[in-house]
């Protein structure tokens, strides 16, 4: 049986009376890829702020290989070898890209090793063309890469990615699934995505949430085919 790297024990998040995350338990097992979808409101963004420390739940705990992570500070979870993506980007927009991207690999190496990852996730990324552009100068697509590499950088064991495909093109959606799928080598990756496209791509287990709850989990192609799924969430996209 593959490590379990990351586990939530009845996770729920009340704000007031509204319940936005209802006693869910979820287990990602290591290199593991896992997307979370459902309808506007269904809890699914709430529940990854708990996994990341930017809420902290109001019943439940959250394990990372273990250790009991419930209400730690992002920066604590970080420190533990998670890599966190954002939907708000995390990137100093007067810097190269090399620079961000070294930047995040420093924290965790010595400068020689920090210049050898930086060059290895760029090389992963296919980012040397624009390596030493500022950030401020890049397409929207090309930053959300860039904001993967600073993820990448840390050489993390689990990935946690908030709508990682956002915005992009069709042909930056592919590279990107791309690029998710090389990640599963080393790491475990939960996504939090409404491209269902991206989704099918990733041909992941999906968990679907619904009114803050768990309504179903599976492979993406039989999520894609349940009737209650596509009568509360997918519709004419399925």
């Amino acid at each position: 049986m593959a490590e379990t790297v990351l586990e939530t024990e009845g996770l729920t998040m009340r704000f007031g009376g509204v319940v936005a995350v209802d006693n869910v338990s979820l287990k990602l097992a290591a290199r593991e890829l896992r997307c979370l979808i459902g309808p506007n409101g269904a809890g699914k963004s709430t529940f990854f702020k708990c996994l990341c420390g930017l809420l902290t739940p109001t019943d439940g705990r959250v394990y990372l290989r273990g250790e009991d992570t419930t209400g730690w500070e992002t920066h604590q979870i970080a420190a533990l070898g998670v890599g966190i993506k954002m939907q708000v980007p995390s990137v100093m927009d007067g810097l190269s890209v090399h620079e961000n991207i070294w930047m995040a690999a420093r924290r965790h190496d010595d400068t020689a090793g920090a210049n050898d990852r930086a060059e290895e996730v760029i090389a992963r990324l296919a980012l040397g063309p624009i390596a030493r552009s500022p950030l401020a100068r890049l397409a929207h697509g090309e930053r959300q890469r860039v904001e993967l590499g600073i993820v990448m950088a840390a050489d993390p064991w689990l990935v946690l990615l908030d709508e990682p495909a956002a915005g992009m093109t069709a042909e930056e959606v592919a590279r990107m699934g791309e690029i998710i799928r090389e990640m599963t080598r080393t790491a475990a990756v939960l996504i939090v995505e409404h491209d269902m496209q991206f989704i099918r791509a990733l041909a992941s287990t999906v968990t679907v949430f619904h009114r803050g709850r768990v309504l179903m989990e599976d492979h993406v192609d039989r999520v894609m085919a349940d009737p209650v799924v596509r009568d509360v969430y997918l519709g004419k996209q399925a």
